[in-house]
């Protein structure tokens, strides 16, 4: 693949996840098993969306030969290192509709020799493609925080473009390193004191608090209501979305930064990016699949998504 080509990404998903889920959608259960975790559901949306990606991912154990197997099914180049501790794996029953939690594990914590192959896996595909997302693991202490902090610094000194959707310490990491789009959810914001409450005006707050320590856009996702975004020195704006009925709301902030990292990478500017993302995310919904989404009708709804200046 060659150096910087339009429309490639690299996506850093240290510790995918086995996900097995149980659905019933007629009169017998159905036995869903796939790989899954943020990184691999970003990567999932973005090579819908046609980017070329790589992912870069750390596996172990019985599981982890399963996930390996499965993400060969996926639409992407797959980068592994091999690690001695187990991956991680959940179970989730869907057959009354909602989604409940069987059992989980988020895997064990990445050892050092494990920590030094993917950093310098990670490192290689992410100068070679345009645009580097960052994801987080399924449990914070799987990875070290400083991991992101490096990876962000090293990638955005070589050139990449990096987009980054993290919370709690791996986000202040992040920050420390510095990165180009940062997409948080208004939840992780307050959770971690970043937001002192949910209205727009509190969370443009800290949206511009984000950017003096180190993001240079950051869009701001609210669960059913419009978001925000603060595009580098701009106003700040609300980016109401389309109305859709919910089928699934999980996997809709990870669709959202797939949209935004594929746009990015096509040379496209922030204000496309957070609109195709916006739609993206709006689409997820609507699916019981996660990080998926028909590119035609993300289109459509990307041409109805507004972004509207916030004042005062």
């Amino acid at each position: 693949m060659p150096a910087d080509e339009p429309g490639t990404i690299m996506v850093f998903a240290p510790v995918p996840q086995l996900t097995v889920t149980v659905e019933q959608q007629s009169g017998e259960p159905e036995l869903h098993v796939h790989p899954g975790g943020q990184g691999v559901w970003q990567a999932r949306m973005c090579a819908g969306l046609g980017a070329s990606v790589t992912l870069c991912a750390a596996v172990g154990g019985e599981i982890g030969e399963i996930i390996a197997l499965l993400l060969q099914s996926e639409q992407i180049e797959v980068r592994t290192v091999r690690r001695s501790s187990g991956s991680g794996w959940y179970v989730h029953d869907r057959r009354d509709g909602s989604r409940d939690e069987v059992a989980q594990h988020a895997g064990e914590a990445l050892g050092r020799h494990t920590l030094d192959e993917i950093y310098n896996v990670t490192l290689a595909a992410g100068m070679r493609t345009r645009v580097s997302i960052l994801s987080g693991p399924a449990a914070p202490g799987v990875i070290s925080s400083d991991v992101y902090r490096r990876l962000a610094a090293d990638l955005g000194a070589n050139g990449a473009t990096v987009v980054a959707d993290l919370s709690g310490d791996h986000l202040t990491a992040v920050l420390d390193g510095g990165v180009d789009f940062l997409k948080v959810s208004h939840e992780e914001l307050m959770d971690a004191g970043r937001a002192t409450g949910d209205s727009v005006e509190e969370l443009v707050d800290a949206a511009r608090d984000l950017r003096k320590q180190g993001a240079g856009s950051v869009l701001i996702s609210r669960a059913g209501e419009p978001g925000i975004a603060l595009i580098d020195d701009e106003e700040p704006l609300l980016v109401e979305l389309p109305t859709l009925q919910v089928v699934d709301h999980r996997g809709a902030g990870d669709s959202m930064t797939a949209g935004v990292a594929t746009v990015l990478a096509r040379g496209g500017k922030p204000h496309e990016a957070v609109r195709t993302g916006a739609a993206a995310g709006a689409l997820n919904v609507t699916r019981h699949g996660l990080g998926t989404g028909r590119s035609e009708a993300i289109a459509e709804l990307t041409k109805r998504v507004r972004l509207t200046p916030i004042h005062g």
